[in-house]
């Protein structure tokens, strides 16, 4: 759904913060880790950065403990 505004906030950190957001909530854990790792290269300040870093780091912690 937030796709069609990738065009208009593909620069925008919060776009791929939220879009990395939405694809964990859906499983799709390869897709959520490039938006998340996206919105780190994007981030404006260290805090920014770090915030959607922890959001990466649960993401591959969930997915490698569904896994086990």
């Amino acid at each position: 759904m937030i796709e069609p505004l990738a065009s208009r906030l593909g620069n925008y950190f919060y776009f791929f913060g939220a879009k990395g957001a939405f694809l964990q909530q859906l499983g799709r854990v390869e897709e959520a880790r490039a938006a998340f790792n996206q919105a780190i290269a994007l981030a404006n300040t260290p805090a920014e950065a770090a915030h959607i870093r922890r959001h990466l780091d649960r993401l591959m912690r969930d997915s490698t403990s569904a896994s086990s």
